[in-house]
């Protein structure tokens, strides 16, 4: 994906779409891996995540 927030724009897309999908699940790990880091934005970001599947908004799912 190599964009500066990469996780975010992932995060965008589960929220969009109301599912953590294996396919962007994998993404993020992958960006994660690879950048060694994680940013300000990109942790907000995967805050907002697990705050919404913990209230149960975004569902985990095995396919997209």
């Amino acid at each position: 994906m190599r964009t500066k927030y990469a996780i975010r724009q992932l995060v965008e897309q589960a929220l969009n779409i109301k599912k953590l999908t294996p396919e962007i699940e994998n993404e993020i790990n992958y960006e994660l891996t690879e950048m060694g880091y994680i940013s300000d934005v990109d942790y907000e970001a995967l805050e907002l995540l697990m705050a919404e599947m913990d209230a149960g908004r975004i569902k985990l799912v095995a396919s997209y």
